[in-house]
């Protein structure tokens, strides 16, 4: 490598998928997509990029799925808007990008904040979801009361209080190429193979795109200050009543380091539908990065074993 790679060669990478542009509750989504079959919609957390799937793409393209990566609002090449992230709005744009692909509804597998909005939508918007896969991403009230009542989650989490305060969290997250990122990806890893230097480099430079900084701490921001407002009370009682009526398969890495395996147990309780359950060991937060062919391996026969259904009855 010469030199940094520039926002747009990070996001616009080739590979054996194709890019488009998905319009869906007022804003364009950067999509990319590979494969015939049924929807399956990828959302990326945090710090990453649709990119962070490029092993899972293919992947489900050979076993007959349509898989769909998009950048989350505010990331990648997606709108950037001042506002729009709060959950149920993430909600809406995750059904609006599956109505706009002519679709009922989808598969979601979500990783950390995309696992937080996959179980989110399944709860506040389930008809259009038929099965969720969460990597490294309790059920929202599990997460809520591991926050409150475990002092070293706490801990684990204390990034999410330090970006509250304004304007500094973005210049630090971007200052010197956001090398931030590059020690994020790494101390959350228990892989000291990843991410490689060119891998790094990926998802440093999609992170300069735009106003990506801002935009992605707004997020955690939404998160932290609603939780005393009304906006934030409604949604927590709407995802702590409203039972997941679809079958949901959850993995986790046995040495996650910024959500903690015991955090993610529990959240059998709020699914009404078959469960499975696999803490992976030797694995930390980016599971399907660190070890993608397990990973991958224990998604596909998941999904090629249990029937999707989404019927507001069961």
């Amino acid at each position: 490598m010469t030199g940094p790679l520039s926002p747009e060669q990070a996001i616009r990478v080739d590979g054996p998928w194709s890019h488009s542009n998905v319009s869906a509750n007022g804003a364009r989504f950067h999509a990319v997509s590979a494969g015939k079959g049924p929807l399956v919609l990828l959302l990326h957390g945090f710090p990453t990029y649709w990119w962070t799937w490029r092993h899972l793409i293919p992947a489900l393209a050979d076993n007959g799925y349509t898989a769909l990566a998009i950048d989350l609002r505010g990331f990648g090449d997606s709108d950037h808007p001042p506002r729009g992230y709060d959950i149920p709005n993430l909600c809406d744009d995750i059904a609006g990008v599956i109505g706009s692909l002519g679709a009922q509804d989808a598969t979601i597998i979500g990783h950390g904040l995309g696992g937080l909005l996959g179980w989110s939508t399944a709860a506040l918007r389930p008809s259009v979801v038929n099965r969720l896969i969460a990597l490294s991403a309790p059920h929202p009230t599990r997460m809520r009361e591991a926050l409150r009542n475990d002092r070293a989650q706490r801990h684990a989490s204390s990034y999410l209080f330090g970006f509250q305060r304004p304007w500094i969290p973005e210049r630090q997250l971007c200052a010197n190429n956001a090398e931030s990122i590059a020690d994020m990806l790494t101390k959350w890893s228990a892989d000291p193979q990843w991410p490689t230097d060119e891998e790094s480099a990926m998802f440093r430079a999609a992170f300069q795109q735009g106003n990506t900084a801002h935009c992605a701490l707004e997020y955690h921001r939404w998160a932290v200050r609603s939780i005393p407002r009304p906006d934030g009370r409604r949604f927590a009682q709407a995802v702590e009543t409203q039972p997941i009526k679809v079958p949901v398969l959850q993995l986790h890495g046995a040495v996650d380091r910024t959500i903690l395996p015991r955090s993610a147990l529990g959240s059998r309780t709020y699914v009404d539908a078959p469960y499975a359950w696999r803490r992976l060991p030797n694995l930390g937060h980016f599971i399907y990065e660190e070890n993608p062919s397990v990973v991958n391996d224990i998604i596909v026969d998941w999904l090629n074993t249990t029937p999707a259904w989404n019927d507001p009855e069961r």
